[in-house]
């Protein structure tokens, strides 16, 4: 995550977004099916648990991307553009995950019959609320966090997780899709924060959401393990 943005409120948003999610980073250490992945100890079940809860936020996301692009007024129609492009991308993430869960032996009818867990069910209320709020600009603090996790982390899970589990076909072709395109998200995130960091207030929403979620998707992670 280089520091691209130029103008001097815009540096300081971005400077609170990059602080934010090092130590969202670092907090992710901790999670029991983080750690395990990481370490090497990811099972086979570990995986399709992992796949079938995170298929829940994700096709959430593009419903709270969708809200909010809606409720933006004329002022910032640029904004809305580039919001409605970004829902039309991921819209069918979803199918990745289903595909991934059903090469690494899970049964299509299990992952699609599953409700959120407790953490996804927070994130979405809160994301689904933020999001019916007039001009909701602070959301870029959301997308910072989530882009910024495919970003940084799909490739080097999806690594792991290959290395550990030896598929006899692609199972991890969500993480391989964000790993590579989410950058290019991220792009864009750098220009809204530009766009949109001209004073104290937004920048104190931007931040503030962005902490949210943070929060909120490391217990969505957690509960992982708790998911009935």
């Amino acid at each position: 995550m280089e520091n691209k943005v130029l103008t001097p409120l815009g540096q300081k948003c971005l400077q609170s977004l990059l602080k934010i999610w090092f130590d969202f980073d670092f907090s992710l250490n901790n999670v029991p099916i983080v750690k395990r992945l990481e370490q090497g100890r990811l099972s086979i079940e570990d995986y399709q648990t992992l796949l079938l809860n995170l298929r829940q936020q994700v096709i959430e996301g593009s419903r709270w991307i969708s809200r909010s692009a809606s409720s933006f007024d004329r002022d910032y129609s640029d904004i809305r553009s580039i919001v409605i492009g970004h829902a039309n991308e991921e819209h069918r993430d979803y199918q990745l995950l289903e595909q991934d869960y059903v090469a690494a032996g899970g049964n299509i009818n299990t992952i699609q019959s599953s409700s959120k867990n407790v953490g996804s069910e927070a994130l979405h209320g809160f994301l689904m609320y933020r999001a019916s709020q007039p001009n909701p600009i602070d959301l870029i603090g959301a997308m910072w966090i989530i882009e910024g996790l495919g970003n940084k982390m799909a490739l080097k899970w999806s690594k792991c997780i290959n290395e550990q589990l030896k598929f006899a076909t692609c199972a991890t072709s969500f993480m391989d899709y964000h790993g590579e395109n989410d950058e290019h998200h991220l792009d864009e995130l750098y220009k809204l924060i530009d766009r949109v960091a001209s004073c104290e207030k937004n920048i104190d929403a931007i931040i503030r959401t962005a902490k949210v979620v943070a929060k909120l998707y490391k217990l969505q992670l957690e509960e992982v393990d708790n998911a009935e």
